[in-house]
Formats: C-alpha cells, structure tokens, sequence
C-alpha cells in the first residue's frame, strides 16, 4: 500500500504518553501517522523505539494554542494528504487550588486544552467535508463530568471540550464526521507529578491500553459511531 493509500492519522501532543502510544499503535496497522507536539526531540524518540518494527511517522512540530501555528500546519500535512482522523490529545494541566492558579496557568490551560482542540477541529474541518468524511477523537477526562479538587481551569477547559464537540457532533452528522469523545480516568503520563505517579502507578491505566482502545474506535463500521466512552481504572477514580 502506498501513502497515498493508506489511512493519514494526525495526533497533536504526541511527544509522550497516549499520543505516543497511540502513533505507535496507529503505525503498527498500517496508517500514515502524523505527529505534533512543541518539542521535537521527544517526537523523534518516537522513530526511534519504532525502528526495529521498521516503521515510522512522520513529524511535524505543532503549537496547538497558537491558531497561526495550527493553520500552517493543516496546510502542510493536507498538501499531500487527507485527513482521516484527528486525535485531539495536546493538553496541560497544574494541580493547585483555584485560588493559588495563576492568571498565566489559567490561560495556557484554556488555550491549549480548550481553544488548541478547537482551532484543531476548525482547520480540519473543511478538508473532512470535502473528502467525504472523516473522525474526529477527543481525549477529554473524567474531570468533565465528576468533581476534582485542585483541577478548575483543568476541569473548565474538558468541560468546554465536551459542550463544544458534542454540539458539533449534531451538526456534522450529515457529513459522515464522526466525532468521538473520550473521558479517561487516571492514566500513567507525564502529566501527572513524579511523586503521584511513583505512589499510584499501579492503579493507573497505561497509555498502551487507550491507544488500543482508539485505534478500535477508527475501525469501526462508516455507518456506526462510538459517541462517547468512560474509561477509568479497575478501582476507581484516583
């Protein structure tokens, strides 16, 4: 199969964790894979641990809060290829009360979890519907539907993610875009303290298992569309 051919999947915060994981999963049946993240060098980490599978994705550094940045990289990856799936996995996140949050944390929360996905969905949008179609994944969390201490802005820009894309669900329908929401519980990534991750570890989920569960997701049938998953560990929320 040759590139043109194969499926082209975009996953933004893509340097660790379940973006990573999922390039490599996405690679691993066949599909062109198109990686972004702020930091390179944590991207090219990722050819390196898919080398002895003789695969590769291709990289393509991407600051998602900024819409300039976005709309300069859609142009470059849809030059030579079609979209087919989109993983809006880039987020932040600090865990202090409200009341301790800076203005500054605030608004890079929102503007990468939030407006990032946003302007994502937007610059791809155009290109799904001329080609026919398209899916769109969101990794949210859990803290869009349950209470979180130490997670406001956190919570804030998930919950947005969610009203916004279940809105958009609606009004694509008709254009055969799938638009698929997922609200992790804890899982083992960078994003969570050194400290918590050493503590809790084995009560996380592993970013592995949720690249499986996306990649299940995008096979799916063109007429059937998960809308929405829950997925927490065994135990419950952390």
């Amino acid at each position: 199969m040759t590139d043109k051919n194969k499926n082209c999947v975009w996953i933004t915060g893509a340097s660790s964790g379940i973006g990573k994981a999922s390039a490599m999963e996405f690679s691993r049946i066949g599909c062109k894979v198109i990686v972004s993240s702020r930091r390179i060098s944590r991207l090219e980490k990722i050819n390196a641990d898919l080398k002895k599978e003789k695969l590769k994705v291709e990289i393509l550094p991407c600051n998602v809060a900024s819409s300039a940045n976005v709309v300069q990289t859609v142009k470059k990856i849809t030059l030579t290829n079609k979209i087919n799936c989109l993983i809006n996995n880039a987020g932040v996140s600090t865990f202090k009360l409200a009341k301790d949050n800076s203005l500054q944390e605030i608004k890079d929360i929102i503007n990468t979890n939030l407006l990032g996905s946003i302007f994502t969905i937007k610059q791809i949008l155009p290109h799904m519907i001329k080609n026919g179609g398209g899916t769109i994944i969101n990794i949210l969390s859990v803290a869009a539907i349950k209470v979180f201490e130490q997670s406001s802005a956190y919570t804030a820009s998930k919950m947005g993610l969610l009203g916004y894309t279940n809105v958009l669900r609606e009004e694509v329908r008709g254009q055969n875009i799938k638009v698929v929401n997922i609200l992790p519980g804890a899982t083992e990534t960078p994003m969570w303290p050194k400290e918590i991750r050493n503590k809790k570890s084995d009560e996380m989920m592993k970013p592995e298992g949720l690249a499986q569960l996306l990649v299940w997701i995008f096979l799916q049938k063109r007429n059937m569309v998960t809308e929405e998953i829950t997925i927490r560990p065994i135990q419950g929320d952390i």
